[in-house]
């Protein structure tokens, strides 16, 4: 009897060992899952955290790092390789260079951009060019134009007919046939294009851009708004300088260098991943709405079309207009020829008496291919 109760508690003791073993297995089991959901929690914000555990020196290039690990991820080009343009020294020695010589008085530069299919013989480039022989008190601007090529055949054919040249060529990208509105090429042009303006800001140069498809029949500068940041030509004007329901065009924009406008323009460039597939100007048509443009007071400004017209709202007399774009026209032979229509309009006004100019309104010639 001794015996059968001194083996009933041996068996008391083995059950209650197993059952600690087994209680211990699954708090170590339940330990490592808890572990292992914080791992995976922390691992799909670390994003958004772990910046935050850092001196800010630092944060920069815990941001690229962490860029360059979800593009690897992603198979994609990192963000800082795909939104900035990267400038070797002698890169930026020369920019600075040309930018000096081109300037006026207050640092300030015209700005155009060509590829080589704008830059044939009697294409845009000669129009554009020929625009400014012939405005009113425009010959003189010449010297202050930089011309910024986007392949080496443009780049090569300004050198032959302008002052002032500069290459933006990108390796293992061909911007040297004409793009066709919002191709992929032509999207990739235009985002280079609007990044280039920021460096340009940087190094502490105001700018006046135009496309080479504008016109210059007038010098601009009386019809600008003083102590503004930015102002933009629209293709539609709501007789409104101040209203964002403008419809702006960004090819021909007044912008002043300072911290404000080197914050909009880096604000601009990364906007393009919030919009993929836009161009630079759709998505300024959104943005210029965005709270981030009065946190960090920026002053924007919508220039009349009385004065910088285009095809699509052309400037009603040419006793006022400065600039005629070939807006709201798709192709290249399409622009010529209007373009030509509209040089041929300015001579004739310019062939008449002066009391006859300034005594009559005189308008544009229709019809047009465009507009």
């Amino acid at each position: 009897m001794a015996l059968g109760m001194l083996k009933n508690e041996s068996d008391k003791m083995v059950d209650k060992t197993e059952v600690g073993s087994t209680n211990k297995i699954v708090k170590i089991f339940i330990l490592f899952f808890i572990v292992a959901i914080c791992c995976l929690v922390l691992n799909y914000h670390s994003n958004t955290y772990i910046l935050e555990f850092f001196p800010n020196s630092n944060k920069s290039i815990l941001s690229k790092n962490l860029s360059t690990y979800d593009s690897n991820i992603s198979g994609k080009k990192s963000s800082t390789q795909e939104n900035y343009l990267t400038y070797s020294k002698k890169q930026k020695i020369k920019l600075k260079k040309v930018l000096k010589e081109a300037a006026m008085g207050d640092k300030t530069v015209i700005i155009t951009t060509l590829n080589a299919a704008w830059t044939a013989p009697n294409s845009i480039f000669d129009i554009f060019l020929e625009s400014f022989r012939i405005g009113n008190n425009t010959k003189s601007l010449l010297k202050n134009l930089l011309v910024v090529a986007f392949d080496q055949i443009a780049y090569s054919r300004c050198l032959e007919i302008h002052t002032h040249c500069y290459a933006l060529i990108t390796k293992n990208v061909d911007f040297s046939g004409e793009k066709k509105y919002m191709s992929g090429d032509y999207l990739k042009m235009m985002w280079r294009r609007t990044d280039f303006l920021r460096i340009v800001l940087q190094m502490e140069y105001n700018f006046i851009f135009t496309d080479a498809d504008i016109l210059w029949f007038r010098q601009p500068f009386a019809h600008f708004y003083s102590h503004v940041d930015f102002q933009i030509a629209c293709d539609y004007y709501l007789h409104n300088s101040f209203n964002p329901n403008n419809a702006p065009n960004g090819g021909f924009k007044f912008v002043k260098s300072n911290n404000q406008t080197i914050q909009f323009y880096k604000f601009w460039n990364k906007s393009r991943r919030t919009y993929p597939g836009k161009n630079e100007q759709d998505v300024l048509n959104i943005i210029k709405y965005s709270p981030f443009i009065k946190k960090i007071g920026l002053k924007m400004r919508f220039l009349d079309t009385s004065y910088f017209g285009g095809f699509c709202e052309p400037s009603k007399y040419l006793n006022y207009v400065c600039t005629m774009h070939a807006n709201c026209c798709i192709g290249l032979d399409n622009k010529i020829h209007d373009l030509r229509m509209a040089i041929n309009d300015w001579k004739n006004y310019m062939a008449l008496p002066n009391d006859e100019r300034k005594s009559y309104k005189y308008t544009w010639t229709l019809p047009r291919i465009c507009g």
